[in-house]
């Protein structure tokens, strides 16, 4: 007679990253480094650093993009009632996600770290990510790059004009890198939209279809 054999009951750290997409995620910031490296290195970018201020755009937004629908929750209200407060595990969440996604993303920029560089990389990463957890709090994590991506296009298609190019706290996407006001308005979106995360979590949504 044959035994039923025993399946192997998932940990729970397992179904806290499937239930997250963290494989998926994950998948996706391998994917936009791996672009990001052979784009960076095609030779009119690397012998024109000002070409590389669209491929300081793509490449966090798709970051932001990946990380963002991770935060979307299944069942709030198992969240709300349990019995440790989540928002630790929020905020390790997105700190962890965030750190791989700007640490590889600038090594996949060489050259000059000052001048469209891995300085500018890091810093649009974070404000990136910011601006993407903001927006899964006010609208749902569904749409929560949209807002990033609108914000990213109309600062790049204005930075043409020579005021916008100087106001590095407003453009701070299109910035070289360094500008204190550029850093100081990425980190307060970062620490805003994360901690506003961390705090409340993701707005509800329907199940996903």
């Amino acid at each position: 007679m044959n035994t039923p054999r025993e399946v192997p009951r998932p940990t729970p750290l397992t179904l806290y990253a499937r239930s997250r997409a963290v494989p998926a995620t994950l998948a996706a910031l391998v994917c936009a480094a791996l672009l990001t490296l052979w784009a960076a290195t095609v030779p009119d970018v690397f012998l024109d650093p000002y070409r590389r201020v669209p491929l300081l755009s793509l490449a966090p937004l798709a970051a932001s993009a990946a990380i963002g629908t991770g935060l979307h929750v299944y069942g709030r209200d198992l969240d709300d009632t349990a019995a440790r407060p989540w928002w630790p595990r929020r905020l390790a969440h997105l700190l962890v996600l965030t750190a791989l996604a700007a640490g590889t993303l600038a090594l996949a920029v060489p050259g000059d770290a000052q001048v469209f560089g891995a300085v500018g990389m890091v810093r649009n990463t974070l404000g990136a990510v910011g601006v993407t957890a903001l927006a899964a709090v006010l609208f749902g994590a569904r749409a929560a790059w949209m807002p990033t991506m609108l914000y990213f296009s109309a600062v790049y298609l204005s930075a043409t004009s020579p005021r916008m190019r100087e106001a590095t706290v407003l453009a701070w996407p299109v910035q070289p890198g360094p500008q204190l006001g550029a850093w100081s308005a990425a980190l307060a979106l970062y620490v805003l939209g994360a901690g506003l995360y961390a705090a409340r979590g993701a707005r509800p949504e329907g199940p996903r279809g």
